[in-house]
Order: structure tokens, then C-alpha cells, then sequence
């Protein structure tokens, strides 16, 4: 039995294209390096963005108006998804826009980081599960 299944190895090693090469791979090393190094700096971009609104004064005021600790808050966000972690930095990046063309009052404002803050404790607490 064990004869025929060595014999059966053989057979197979032998039917495996000989001419390949370890550089032959569908995707080359340097181009998963430049994928993984791009995706990771997008993602520092996007947490940048989130804590530069979070920083602003206020998110401050909102924050503390909640009783919410920032610190806890941007703990929590560096903890989500890239996908999550992207789509937070498109809302704040579009709250900043709107901060910077003074389209929110200041209540409005308060209640969109009441909103950013509870999502991203929501998120944290799914993904704990």
C-alpha cells in the first residue's frame, strides 16, 4: 500500500510544470509591497483627517459637552476597518468643508459629532463581538 502511494507522488510531482520559477508569481513581491504600503498610508490620510475635525475647537465643545474623553474616542477610531475608517474621513471631510464655509451653527454641529461619536462607539462594539 505505501509502495502505491509513493508511487502515486512520483507520478504527480512529475506532472507539475518544470520550467516555473519562484519569481513567477501572479502577483510580483514589489507590487504587493506598493499595494499593502499605499493602502496603509491611505489609511494614516483618512485617520488624519478624522483627527484634525476632532481636534478643531467645536468638536472640542462637543465632545465635552457630551462627556465624551477625545482620547477614548480616537483610540476607538484607530481601531475600525480601513472601509470604516474611510467612510468616517468622508463625513468629517465634508463637515470640514461645511465648517470652513460657515454653513453649520454651532448646535448643528454639535449634534453631527453627537452622531460621529456614537457611530464610531456603535462600530467599535460590533466589531468586539
Amino acid at each position: 500500500m505505501l509502495t502505491v502511494m509513493a508511487l502515486i507522488s512520483l507520478g504527480a510531482l512529475q506532472a507539475l510544470p518544470q520550467g516555473v520559477s519562484p519569481d513567477d508569481h501572479i502577483v510580483s513581491p514589489s507590487a504587493a509591497h506598493h499595494v499593502v504600503a499605499t493602502s496603509a498610508q491611505t489609511r494614516q490620510q483618512n485617520l488624519a483627517k478624522i483627527e484634525r475635525l476632532f481636534a478643531s475647537d467645536p468638536a472640542q465643545k462637543a465632545f465635552k459637552g457630551m462627556k465624551l474623553d477625545p482620547e477614548k474616542i480616537s483610540h476607538a477610531v484607530s481601531s475600525l476597518s480601513d472601509e470604516e475608517v474611510a467612510s468616517l474621513a468622508r463625513r468629517t471631510e465634508q463637515i470640514q468643508n461645511d465648517l470652513a464655509a460657515g454653513a453649520l451653527t454651532n448646535q448643528q454641529i454639535t449634534y453631527i459629532l453627537i452622531a460621529l461619536g456614537t457611530a464610531v462607539i456603535i462600530l467599535v462594539l460590533v466589531a468586539a463581538r
